[in-house]
C-alpha cells in the first residue's frame, strides 16, 4: 500500500527532516511551505533522488482555502492520504507579555493553534474509517515551552504550543474507534532557524547549559520520533507524548 504524508511547515528545520525521513522510509511526501519555494523544491529533490516520490504545494496554513487545496492537491498527485505531520509554526521577537500586541497574538495563534486545527480537520476528514477513509496517523509538533512557559521571550507561543497538546489529547480520544492514532512530539532547544525569528538566532548555544545533556537537539533527532509514531511499531500508542528535549 502506497503512503502518503503530508507535512506542514516542511521546507526547513524539523519539517524538512520529517520529510527527508519520511521519504527514505517509503513514503510519498507533500512537503508544504508558506513563502520559501526554493527550499521547499530543494527538498522534494533530495527525497526524489533517494528513490521516493514528493511534491511542494505552497500554501498558508491560516488560511483555510489553502489548507483544503493543500490536501486537495496531495491526494490528487500522491494518492490517498495515511498521515499528517502539523509541523508548520512561528514566532515573534523575544518579549515579555506587557510588549505584546494584539495584532502579534493574532498572528501567533492564526498559525500555530487555528492552522493546526484546520489541517487535523482536514486530514481527518480524509483518514476516518466514518468519512470512508482508511486510517492513519496524525503526528503534532508541540513544545517543551508549552511546559515550560518561556518567560520573558515569548510567553504567546509557548501558550500556543499548549493549545496544541490539548488538540493531542482531545482528537486522540475523539477519533480512536475511527482508525485514526493522534500523538505529538515535544521538542526541546533544537539548531532550526525558527530562533531567528525570535531575534536570537544563536539562541540554543546560549541556553544548552541547562539541558541536563548539555547540547542542543538537532532536527533529525525529533523527526526519528515522529516517523516512529507515525509507524506501525506504534500501532498501540495513541494521546502520548515524546519529549525530545535532552532530559529538560
Amino acid at each position: 500500500m502506497n503512503s502518503v504524508v503530508v507535512i506542514t511547515g516542511a521546507s526547513r528545520g524539523i519539517g524538512a527532516a520529517t520529510a527527508r525521513l519520511a521519504g527514505a522510509a517509503g513514503y510519498s511526501v507533500c512537503v508544504n511551505y508558506r513563502t520559501n519555494r526554493d527550499a521547499a523544491e530543494r527538498v522534494v529533490a533530495e527525497i526524489a533522488s533517494a528513490g521516493a516520490k514528493a511534491i511542494a504545494v505552497g500554501g498558508d496554513v491560516a488560511v483555510e482555502e489553502d489548507v483544503i487545496r493543500l490536501f486537495d492537491t496531495a491526494v490528487e498527485r500522491l494518492g490517498p492520504l495515511t498521515a499528517m505531520v502539523n509541523n508548520a509554526g512561528i514566532l515573534e521577537s523575544q518579549t515579555r507579555l506587557d510588549g505584546m500586541s494584539a495584532s502579534r497574538l493574532e498572528r501567533v495563534f492564526a498559525t500555530n493553534i487555528v492552522g493546526a486545527f484546520l489541517c487535523a480537520r482536514e486530514a481527518v476528514r480524509r483518514l476516518s474509517t466514518r468519512h470512508g477513509g482508511r486510517g492513519g496517523a496524525i503526528v503534532n509538533v508541540s513544545s517543551m515551552a508549552a511546559r515550560l512557559g518561556s518567560p520573558g521571550e515569548y510567553i504567546d507561543y509557548a501558550a500556543s504550543k499548549g493549545a496544541i497538546d490539548t488538540l493531542t489529547i482531545g482528537l486522540s480520544r475523539e477519533v480512536a474507534e475511527e482508525g485514526i492514532r493522534v500523538n505529538a512530539v515535544r521538542p526541546g532547544f533544537v539548531y532550526t532557524d525558527i530562533h531567528a525569528s525570535g531575534g536570537e538566532p544563536n539562541r540554543v548555544d546560549r541556553v544548552k547549559a541547562f539541558v541536563p545533556m548539555k547540547r542542543g537537539g538537532r532536527p533529525e533527532e525529533v523527526a526519528r520520533a515522529i516517523l516512529w509514531l507515525l509507524s506501525e511499531d506504534a500501532s498501540y500508542t495513541t494521546g502520548a507524548f515524546i519529549d525530545v528535549s535532552g532530559g529538560k
